[in-house]
């Protein structure tokens, strides 16, 4: 059996408005909430066992999920009254584990869509006999990332978190967000406190003498916190570049929900998804992008790498690229929003007054 916890507290301030009345790892993604993916990737790799540490909206997790009987496997959730940031959040869901203390337990973040092979980064650790065992990718640019180098062995050497000069930056390996801890380890974290295993945790460990593994693996992997990098992550899903056994159709350039209508002559590709009950309108071309429920898209706009809200209106001969539309907004005829525009839930932007606007 192989335990896991799941890190689900964060607020995902940079997804908003979407995230203002949905969690991150609840927004749907590929049909189904991004959480669906992770969970549904996880059980396939023997996983048998998640404990899900909540924070931010944590009551709307076990609604979906139940027990988790759904998708063959154990589920429960531990709610974090203030957040405790990632180390505090392991130590918090540790409560609920049951393996003894040299088990592996998986930890995974919320918000990272990736093809990492699971179930060999289990035996990997368990192989190296780690203590800490991390997923690590190669990325051409690691300044936004925490710095992970290893010797040939695989033994990590330091942790540098978000390196701010040129000496700083002494490898491409990023730490990946998926690690698989001793039990006893996850138990020597401070509790009721707050802590990040990649500023204190993980330093602290390798200072003490502590083996921690690192395994990079060249594989699908995409940090989810930012609305274009969630909007790619479900058109990658949906057009099978990255698997899961969650998505709820064939693979292929668009995934139309059931009770959803797409009028005669609409184009929808590079895997845009049409929420259950959303309807398109006649001419329109809508790529790569998300229709949540109920949303409504005009005839002959033109939307691209776009999130529209649930219950949203969109007009006739808009023009959406790289948009966020928020739950039940309305965007009047005749507009055009583009890079990293962004419309509130329940806003009303009247027709033809905005031409381009940008927040970048």
């Amino acid at each position: 059996m192989t335990e896991a916890i799941l890190l689900v507290g964060g607020q995902g301030t940079r997804l908003r408005p979407v995230t203002v009345n949905t969690p991150k790892p609840m927004v749907p993604a590929a049909g189904v909430p991004f959480l669906a993916h992770q969970i549904a990737r996880a059980a396939a790799a023997g996983v048998t066992h998640i404990v899900m540490a909540t924070c931010y909206l944590a009551e709307v997790f076990e609604p979906y999920f139940g027990d988790g009987s759904d998708f063959g496997i154990k589920l429960e959730y531990v709610v974090e009254d203030e957040p405790l940031g990632t180390g505090g959040a392991i130590r918090n869901a540790a409560q609920r584990l049951t393996g003894g203390p040299d088990a592996p337990v998986l930890v995974f973040n919320g918000d990272i869509l990736t093809g990492l092979d699971i179930a060999g980064l289990v035996e990997s650790h368990q192989a190296a006999e780690a203590d800490v065992s991390l997923h690590l990718v190669r990325v051409e640019d690691p300044r936004a990332f925490g710095l992970v180098p290893t010797d040939a062995d695989g033994r990590v050497l330091a942790f540098t978190e978000k390196p701010q000069t040129p000496e700083e930056i002494v490898t491409d390996q990023i730490n990946a967000g998926c690690y698989v801890f001793r039990r006893s380890v996850i138990d020597s974290i401070p509790a009721g406190r707050p802590v990040s295993v990649e500023r204190e945790t993980f330093p602290g460990l390798l200072a003490s003498g502590a083996k921690l593994h690192g395994v990079t693996e060249d594989t699908y992997w995409l940090d989810l916190g930012k609305p274009e990098s969630f909007v790619q992550a479900s058109a990658d899903l949906v057009r099978g570049i990255v698997s899961s056994p969650a998505v709820p159709g064939p693979r292929g350039e668009s995934l139309v929900l059931p009770g959803a209508e797409v009028a005669e002559g609409a184009k929808l590709s590079g895997g845009t998804v049409v929420g259950a009950g959303a309807r398109i309108g006649a001419g329109a071309v809508v790529q790569g992008s998300i229709v949540l429920e109920g949303a409504i898209i005009g005839a002959d706009t033109n939307v691209s790498a776009s999130l529209i809200g649930a219950r949203a209106s969109v007009g006739t001969r808009t023009v959406l690229d790289g948009a966020v539309i928020g739950d039940g907004a309305v965007v009047g005829a005749d507009n055009e929003l583009r890079a990293g525009a962004r419309v509130w839930c329940e806003a009303e932007l009247p027709s033809a007054s905005v031409r381009f606007s940008s927040d970048r």
